[in-house]
């Protein structure tokens, strides 16, 4: 009697130890996936050194306290925020990510496309991302005013007006802190170069983290 006793505990520690590796093994780890343009798929930067692989690094050292996050990088160099919406729900679906993180709109606005799309496609992207029991983060970007002033400011306050009516955190700015700084940048004067990725992470963190302790929900 006393030898079954001993060797049911055996076998649903061992039973215990099977379930613990399966869910390491199928990332059962809540995910973030970001989905954005070339400032966070590490345009001309070598491999697993953009902002997006810093973050998922400051994840596993533990900086996101006892939760462990899965990072997911859906990003596309040339993206815009009509492809980001059409690729969006397959995304969903794949990966069922705790937080969205949204970066996109550079490109809608280097290529002068309308606000008025743009805003619809970030606020169809917010609400499918809720509407799948994600959080989100919405990434603010500015343009140079290459369309004149008037789209430039028009392009900025997207972000902020959108991030007001859904409710969701806003970083307000990618770039901020160093968009006037060439030392920070590749050739182009477009992509942020490899000494600029921490910087970009910087200003994402302090808007993520509430979204890491669930605290601030859409």
């Amino acid at each position: 009697m006393i030898l079954g006793k001993t060797v049911r505990r055996w076998w649903v520690a061992v039973a215990l130890l099977l379930a613990a590796g399966a869910a390491a093994a199928s990332g059962t780890n809540p995910v973030i996936l970001v989905l954005g343009d070339s400032l966070s798929a590490e345009y001309g930067l070598p491999r697993d050194t953009g902002w997006v692989k810093l973050l998922a690094d400051r994840l596993t050292a533990g900086g996101a306290g006892a939760t462990q996050y899965s990072v997911v990088n859906a990003s596309i160099s040339g993206e815009t925020t009509s492809g980001g919406r059409a690729r969006l729900p397959a995304l969903l679906e794949r990966h069922r990510p705790a937080i969205v993180i949204i970066e996109l709109g550079g490109n809608d606005g280097l290529r002068g496309l309308p606000l008025a799309a743009m805003r619809a496609n970030l606020r169809a992207m917010i609400d499918a991302s809720k509407a799948a029991g994600a959080r989100v983060l919405l990434v603010g970007v500015r343009i140079p005013p290459n369309y004149g002033r008037e789209y430039a400011e028009g392009f900025h306050n997207v972000f902020h007006s959108l991030a007001r009516e859904t409710k969701v955190p806003l970083v307000p700015f990618l770039l901020d802190g160093f968009a006037d700084s060439p030392e920070y940048f590749q050739p182009d004067r477009i992509h942020p170069n490899g000494r600029a990725q921490s910087r970009m992470l910087e200003n994402v963190w302090p808007h993520l983290q509430p979204l890491l302790a669930g605290r601030a929900r859409g």
